[in-house]
């Protein structure tokens, strides 16, 4: 159907695809692969950072023992989390440079902040408050990449592998994790911990990709949407020709051409071309616009609190909790962890976004971290001295069960990469209009990293003691609140969220036509129908617009007899 919705597809059938078979060549690739890296700047800093501050180097170098068990709590979780601080900021600052210099330039300007930020952080020379502000600047550069990519992903990538694509920049974010793991458990074993190298090599994965990324930036072409958006058309008919492999003029290309610009062009009729108040104007004060931003915000507060993030961040440390002894022991199952998660994406992007649907990949992610997340708190309830009592020794009778805990650990970062953290991302950039998709990703993905930074630092707390002092709710307490936080977030994605799969970026609307207390559970119907109605006009329109080219020519071919 003509800009309307299709049936799920098989990503491995791609000849079965409604689009050409050219339109799936090495340039689409390349420029997914290209952005997609993206992913990897949170990944390699969640899967490092823990085993890097665990490095006895590491905290000699900033005096850690100086400290009380509160302030080193503090110190911990500030560092880890400086980076969300960061990307507060830096989501926000995407939408201002996103829309004004486009989505090449910013990937390459926040190329540049990152690697300012480690190489700050790198040459602390034992000072915390060169650590902070090396993380804080490489968050700004970091919190871009989650708006940039997504958004340039979804702009270039076919309607019916829209989600695989889109995906990629989810997988490339487990590939930095594992990486990152694997470095760690690396250097420990081979560089010991007394060496500035323990934590400095792993360190230097941040600079390898983002020069990688900035180097492959030279090699793309500006997103077409983004050129159109700025009166650029010619220019986006030859972008979108050349990553399509088609010629301009091929009905392929001039459909998809003229349908981003009467999208565009209905926008700006809209808000009567319109700046900056205009566009906020669109966002918030209309109603189908304003869903769509309370479905991304919703999104990210469910999707943080469920504390699957928390988990990667400090893995370390929860498998020595539930019963891992030995640091390299730790990191190496931490690594193991890195690896599920990132088949968990594979799977995803594979198998499930774009052949069964955004919204029953999401709830089948959720139910796994659910269950996961209820065995981990009652194994924790049922041994409430773990994380409380430092001499407590695990009974060999409860060690079936602590392994248990930490396979459940296992299948919830198989969830959390095949519901939240893959949807997070991808509703986001493809629910808005183009006017407003890079401001309303930019919002989201700054309540992402707001979230993610209260989770990241709330958490040490969150595990330590209850009553006294330490203030906080146990490790039992922290597990219990992230099950509820998912079993809400699943009846809320139920009754709220609609199916996007295989729609175009430019149909998106007809999603959101419904009060909004029936968009998410018959949105889909409804926009089907409008689909056949739209479908139907238009194939009238056509046969109307021939019989009159088929008149106009009948009377010429009259007149040339007369």
């Amino acid at each position: 159907m003509a800009g309307g919705v299709k049936r799920p597809v098989n990503v491995f059938r791609l000849k079965n695809l409604p689009e050409p078979k050219e339109v799936f060549n090495w340039r689409l690739w390349f420029a997914v692969v290209s952005f997609g890296l993206m992913g990897a700047a949170r990944g390699i800093d969640e899967g490092l950072i823990s085993g890097a501050f665990n490095s006895k180097d590491f905290q000699h170098s900033i005096h850690y023992d100086r400290y009380s068990k509160v302030e080193q709590t503090n110190i911990k979780g500030n560092v880890s989390a400086m980076v969300q601080i960061g990307s507060v900021g830096g989501a926000l600052f995407a939408f201002l440079v996103c829309d004004r210099i486009g989505r090449i330039w910013a990937t390459r300007q926040l190329c540049a902040l990152w690697i300012l930020g480690i190489a700050i952080f790198m040459g602390n020379h034992g000072n915390l408050g060169a650590v902070y502000a090396g993380r804080f600047i490489a968050g700004l550069g970091v919190g871009q990449t989650t708006v940039v990519g997504p958004v340039y992903l979804a702009e270039i990538a076919p309607a019916s592998i829209r989600g695989l694509c889109t995906c990629i920049f989810t997988g490339f974010v487990y590939l930095g994790i594992v990486l990152a793991y694997f470095t760690n458990y690396g250097c420990q074993v081979n560089l010991g911990d007394t060496s500035h190298k323990r934590w400095q090599v792993p360190t230097s994965l941040h600079i390898m990709f983002a020069g990688l990324i900035m180097i492959l930036t030279l090699f793309q072409s500006e997103s077409p949407r983004y050129l159109i958006k700025k009166g650029r058309d010619e220019q986006a008919v030859k972008v979108m020709s050349r990553v399509r492999n088609l010629p301009m003029d091929d009905d392929y290309v001039v459909r998809e051409i003229t349908a981003i610009q009467a999208a565009h062009q209905e926008e700006l009729e809209a808000t009567m071309g319109a700046g900056p108040l205009g566009i906020l104007k669109e966002l918030f004060l209309i109603p189908s616009n304003l869903y769509r931003l309370y479905l991304t915000l919703m999104a990210q507060i469910l999707s943080q609190w469920s504390g699957a993030g928390s988990i990667t961040l400090y893995a370390p440390d929860l498998f020595s909790l539930l019963g891992i002894a030995g640091n390299e022991e730790s990191l190496l199952v931490t690594a193991i962890f890195g690896i599920i998660k990132l088949v968990a994406a594979i799977i995803c992007a594979l198998f499930l976004v774009d052949v069964i649907g955004r919204k029953r990949a999401l709830l089948l992610g959720i139910s796994l971290q659910a269950l996961s997340m209820v065995y981990v708190a009652g194994f924790l309830t049922a041994v409430p001295e773990l994380g409380v009592d430092d001499s407590y020794t695990l009974p060999e009778s409860k060690k079936g069960a602590s392994r248990g805990a930490i396979a459940m650990i296992y299948i919830s970062g198989f969830g959390w990469a095949l519901g939240w953290n893959s949807m997070q991302y991808l509703l986001t950039a493809e629910l808005f209009p183009l006017r407003i998709r890079a401001l309303a990703t930019s919002i989201a993905m700054t309540f992402h990293f707001a979230n993610q930074y209260g989770n990241s630092r709330a958490v040490p707390n969150m595990l330590l003691p209850a009553g006294g002092s330490d203030g906080g709710i146990t490790p039992k307490g922290t597990f219990w609140f992230f099950a509820v936080v998912t079993v809400i977030g699943g009846l809320w994605v139920w009754f709220s969220v609609p199916e996007t799969a295989g729609r175009t970026l430019e149909s998106m609307d007809r999603l959101f036509a419904l009060p909004w207390y029936r968009i998410g559970l018959h949105g889909n119907k409804d926009a089907a129908e409008r689909d056949l109605v739209l479908d139907a006009a238009a194939g009238k329109q056509a046969e109307a617009e021939e019989g009159i080219a088929e008149h106009v020519e009948v009377q010429a071919d009259s007149s040339r007899r007369v």
